[in-house]
């Protein structure tokens, strides 16, 4: 997918990364960003948070034949399962003990999945695009990310807050392309009674894996669900450049929303690509996380009124990799 290129950085861009950088914040060395805000407190508040027990998953399922891949990246690949054995003897009698296994390949950012700091460069310095913290783009090589890798995040538990928006206006799903701003997210806030505390992972639900047609979910306007990845992909509902200073201001810790982009799509200012992305991953050290699963966790807080929870979303640890898919798990 070709790029544009700006013939120059917008102003408002600028002044809006200077406000929220967090480079040399934690240290010069620091390869974490914002996630050094999960500390004992913020994570005696998750525990806090948890009332009956419930588990929700928010991961999609790692499939070939319902995987959400388009093509649009190169490379980011739907899982691809391959048995490798298949009830296979382990003794010499064949009814005594057999074993199956599989090989499993799939693009790290193909489904359910953190984008990690080493995700995403720009600029056009002396030592060319930079990373979080000031890391050049070259620390990035053929073996993986030698900074700034999510084999670093050894944890990431915390409080999660839901901020359910189809809800807050009163709609199933957010319009295509529906550009969510700072009012936004206090309004979801105020709806919800919660305060955003530092170190919380804030969840922000548009509604969009309606589009998804998952087992057991229903349709739009209670019609037979239809699955639809283009218009799951492109145009979507996402957070704007504004919401930046909401998530620095509040000390969030990360980020993740049920779209494919997790900002605004198309972008803003066509002549900047992702700006979302270069603020939050390069500029703030935030890690963002996209295509999760969030309509019947959204379902739960609605029906008790609870939109805090523990929230285990730990990475797997691909040694080197620029993000990785989980399965996060909300217990209410």
């Amino acid at each position: 997918m070709p790029v544009p290129v700006p013939a120059s950085i917008p102003a408002s861009f600028t002044a809006t990364a200077g406000r929220v950088s967090n480079w040399g914040r934690w240290g010069d060395d620091d390869q974490l960003g914002t996630l050094n805000l999960i500390d004992r407190e913020a994570r005696r508040r998750a525990v806090a948070s948890v009332r009956d027990g419930t588990p929700l998953a928010l991961g999609l399922p790692l499939s070939s034949a319902e995987g959400i891949q388009l093509g649009f990246i190169e490379g980011r690949v739907n899982p691809e399962l391959t048995m490798i054995c298949v009830n296979s003897p382990l003794s010499p009698d064949p009814a005594w003990i057999s074993s199956s296994e599989e090989a499993v390949s799939l693009a790290t950012q193909c489904a359910t999945h953190w984008d990690g700091l080493a995700h995403v460069s720009y600029g056009s310095g002396p030592d060319g695009p930079s990373l979080y913290n000031g890391w050049p783009a070259s620390v990035v090589t053929s073996e993986g990310a030698t900074r700034l890798g999510i084999h670093l995040v050894r944890t990431l538990v915390s409080r999660g807050v839901l901020l359910d928006l189809p809800r807050t206006k009163g709609t199933e799903i957010l319009e295509a392309g529906y550009p969510i701003t700072s009012d936004d997210l206090d309004e979801a806030c105020h709806r919800a009674g919660v305060e955003i505390e530092p170190g919380d992972v804030v969840l922000v639900r548009t509604g969009q894996s309606a589009h998804l047609a998952l087992p057991g979910r229903p349709g739009l306007g209670g019609a037979p669900p239809v699955r639809d990845l283009t218009a799951y992909t492109w145009p979507a509902p996402g957070l704007t450049v504004d919401t930046a200073e909401w998530f620095h201001q509040h000390d969030v810790a990360a980020v993740a929303t049920d779209t494919m982009v997790l900002e605004v799509y198309p972008c803003e200012d066509e002549s900047l690509y992702l700006p979302v992305h270069l603020l939050h991953l390069v500029e703030m050290g935030m890690t963002q996380g996209q295509n999760w699963f969030l309509d019947e966790l959204a379902d739960a807080c609605a029906a008790d009124g609870r939109y805090t929870f523990l929230l285990d979303a730990t990475p797997l640890p691909f040694t080197n990799a620029t993000g990785s898919p989980l399965n996060p798990v909300a217990l209410r």
